[in-house]
């Protein structure tokens, strides 16, 4: 099942998504990769002998986060008169889901609350058992090491342990709330379900609040222990704890003045705030032990569409932590390039996706020819940008640890471009074997990044040697790829130069510099690249234009895509950050870029998540969401904004 998230929260221990109506679509535990805990939670109200989920169309909704927190707020209204409040978070240091509930009825009403929940402890509905002890107001569902439970304030007065089969012996508990009478079954095994119930009888006006934590532990006692402490605590100052890590982390961000902005108060400030958020989604998404980041919570588990999203691009990676590191988090680098060293494969090269730990994730990228060497260059450029970035001990110290990593990943490099030309391998989008014009610009910068670090190591053979074979993949790239329309091929595919115009070709200028826009004749070629991307790949959606991945594109119904298009904002705020005269051509590169920032923003959900794409026909959040790269992207053209005078 797609299950695409609205809003995302979490802690060091646990990351949770929710949909657009408070349902909860993903538990991830322990790792923001694995496992993935729950088929279905959320509550409904029983009214007039009929179940009002509130995930249905009937209730209107607004969600939005609380200030620059990690705090999600719901407020659901029912043309019935019920209005159901929602304050959702994760606590700050214990891996539980705080779930406030607040419900208003406009006329006297009464009915019951339910809180159901479908898990699958351990990511599966298999050998699940699950138990309800009614003295300690607890339900747990478990499988070997995870140990999910339930417990409220104030505590539960109706339960159900069932089943979900329909031939089950004993009533799942979705079917058994139809009649507002919960059987109270105590425990059973299989594939499980179950639902935990109050009493409502509200006068008209009255509010009553009922809070349901939701955690997870790996042991029987420690289930207990977890949650008989949260259970003590006030749901306010949990609240409270919360929100204050959140302001506290952002503090020390880079702070933007966006004095280019001061005639459009209102954009300013929505720059602000979706900055904020993008680095909010970018720390949620990464691992906080190992150091890698995550593409996007897992929503196609299955890869039912796709290949899925919950595993570590190197690629993707490189661009958040250097996004971070620009906002002044530089840690987040130092942590996953500790991470690349130890996931690097024998031969110096980067796999095409990790799991968290490390270990190779589910691929098509197992040969030669299948594997993206667009990886591994990427992961060299990115490191070397780091180290420019350090001073002192720190700087020598990362050089030292990190030097072998670079041969070795530089040294790959060598192998796969003898003839200047990478040899074939997969493209970043994943859908062809062929020689790439973004492949290539990837190599070029990792080998020139390699080779600045081994001058500051005093290897200045090797140096050389990577440096000269850069500089005759950029030579080769130019001659063979360049067309004379006026931009670069996609590439070399069964032997043809595809005059297929692809946005990555921008990858030549941004990030990995393979023509620069100081010197005259390639400012003319990066000019007519961007030419030929918006003639051709425009999509008109939301009053502005996004930006498709290529020409022809069929994935998830071609819609533009928020990383294409940052891409082109990026490119052109650069290039009129260049400018020496702050003449028309400034004038018009700083408006265009503005209106590609405009498109981006008004793609983002309610609570300020950037997807990877946007539906071309609604203007809405598509696909992957938030999408780690299309963080990365904002935070850097918000950074470049801010240079702007």
């Amino acid at each position: 099942m797609i299950r695409h998230p609205n809003a995302i929260l979490g802690n060091d221990k646990l990351l949770v998504s929710l949909g657009e109506k408070g349902d909860l679509r993903g538990f991830f535990y322990p790792r923001r990769d694995w496992a993935q805990h729950v088929g279905e939670s959320k509550a409904c109200i029983y009214k007039g002998g009929k179940l009002l989920w509130l995930d249905s169309p009937e209730w209107n909704v607004k969600q939005a986060p609380s200030d620059d927190t990690n705090v999600i707020r719901t407020h659901l209204s029912h043309f019935s008169g019920i209005e159901v409040s929602i304050h959702d978070l994760v606590h700050r240091s214990s891996p539980v889901l705080v779930r406030k509930y607040e419900i208003t009825s406009k006329e006297h009403f009464e009915g019951k609350f339910y809180y159901y929940s479908n898990f699958q402890a351990g990511g599966t509905h298999r050998m699940n058992s699950a138990f309800c002890d009614v003295n300690n107001g607890l339900l747990v569902q478990y499988m070997q090491n995870f140990y999910i439970g339930l417990v409220s304030n104030p505590g539960f007065e109706d339960w159900q342990v069932g089943k979900i089969q329909e031939e089950g012996w004993v009533a799942s508990a979705r079917n058994d709330m139809e009649d507002g009478q919960l059987q109270q079954n105590l425990e059973d095994i299989g594939d499980m379900d179950s639902s935990i119930g109050w009493d409502l009888d509200l006068q008209s006006g009255e509010t009553v609040t009922i809070t349901v934590l939701i955690g997870i532990a790996s042991e029987r006692q420690l289930i207990y222990d977890l949650m008989a402490d949260v259970r003590k605590q006030s749901s306010d100052d949990i609240i409270h704890g919360s929100e204050n890590d959140s302001i506290r982390w952002l503090s020390k961000k880079r702070s933007l003045e966006l004095s280019a902005l001061d005639d459009d108060p209102l954009f300013k400030n929505k720059v602000k705030a979706l900055y904020d958020r993008s680095l909010l989604s970018l720390k949620l998404l990464t691992d906080p032990e190992g150091g890698a980041i995550v593409a996007a919570p897992e929503f196609d588990p299955a890869f039912e569409m796709c290949g899925g999203y919950g595993f570590c691009w190197n690629r993707d990676a490189a661009e958040s932590v250097l996004a971070l590191m620009n906002a002044d988090y530089p840690e987040y680098a130092g942590k996953f390039f500790g991470w690349c060293k130890k996931a690097q494969l024998p031969d110096g090269s980067w796999f095409q996706r990790y799991w968290l730990d490390g270990k190779e994730a589910p691929s098509w990228g197992n040969f030669d020819d299948t594997i993206q060497i667009d990886e591994t260059g990427s992961t060299l450029y990115a490191i070397d940008r780091y180290y420019r970035e350090l001073e002192g001990t720190k700087r020598d110290d990362f050089l030292g640890n990190i030097r072998e990593t670079v041969r070795k990943g530089a040294e790959y490099l060598i192998k796969r471009t003898e003839q200047g030309l990478h040899d074939p391998c997969r493209c970043l989008w994943e859908s062809e074997i062929g020689i790439f014009s973004y492949t290539n610009a990837a190599i070029y910068a990792g080998l020139k990044g390699a080779a600045h670090l081994a001058e500051e190591a005093d290897e200045h053979m090797l140096s050389k040697k990577w440096s000269d074979r850069a500089d005759l993949v950029r030579k080769e790239t130019i001659d063979k790829l360049w067309l004379d329309e006026g931009y670069f091929s996609r590439g070399i595919i069964d032997n043809n130069v595809h005059r297929t115009i692809d946005s990555s070709m921008i990858g030549t200028f941004i990030p990995f510099g393979l023509l620069s826009p100081n010197d005259p004749d390639e400012r003319a070629m990066i000019l007519s690249m961007i030419d030929h991307i918006e003639s051709s790949l425009r999509v008109s959606v939301n009053g502005y234009f996004g930006i498709k991945r290529y020409e022809n594109d069929d994935y998830i119904g071609g819609n533009p895509w928020v990383v294409t298009t940052l891409w082109l904002s990026r490119a052109l705020l650069t290039l009129a950050i260049s400018m020496e005269n702050k003449d028309d051509e400034y004038d018009l590169l700083v408006k265009k870029a503005l209106e590609y920032i405009k498109w981006t923003m008004k793609s983002a959900t309610s609570t300020g998540l950037l997807s990877e794409q946007v539906d071309r026909n609604t203007g809405k959040a598509a696909w992957a969401r938030p999408l780690g790269w299309s963080c990365a992207l904002f935070i850097e053209n918000a950074l470049l904004l801010d240079q702007l005078k």
